[in-house]
């Protein structure tokens, strides 16, 4: 499985990285970093983080 984010749509607003931070996260510029491959045991994770963005930049893909 993998995150996909639309950074045309992303505007750092950063409730994903508080909602999965073991996923997504800020750099030292203050731009979105993610890790787009996870397990299905973090699924939930990141569809809280997916759920909780205002601009509905993040899918998860199942590559599965």
């Amino acid at each position: 499985m993998r995150i996909d984010v639309n950074m045309s749509k992303c505007q750092n607003h950063g409730q994903c990285a508080i909602s999965a931070p073991g996923h997504f996260w800020f750099d030292e510029e203050g731009r979105l970093s993610y890790r787009s491959e996870f397990t299905r045991d973090f699924l939930d994770d990141v569809e809280d983080a997916m759920d909780a963005c205002p601009m509905q930049a993040i899918t998860v893909v199942d590559d599965e």
